[in-house]
């Protein structure tokens, strides 16, 4: 069997995740601008939720593109 993997914003105590920090959220998403998996990042599923969200809301503000240009 394969060994869970921690969750990342777990492991560094990472209490909120700030939308406006658009590097940081490209890492979990793809070349075609769609959200990453959980299986493939790692993240729990709190911490999944809040991610879509703070990914959604920055494509709003414009920070982050829908799709893929």
């Amino acid at each position: 069997m394969k060994k869970k993997e921690q969750c990342f914003f777990c492991s560094q105590n990472v209490e909120d995740i700030d939308y406006k920090e658009a590097d940081f959220l490209r890492r979990f998403v793809s070349g075609q601008a769609k959200i990453i998996d959980p299986i493939h990042t790692g993240t729990c599923s709190k911490h999944q939720r809040r991610l879509a969200q703070a990914i959604k809301r920055a494509r709003f503000m414009g920070l982050l593109p829908y799709v893929r240009h």
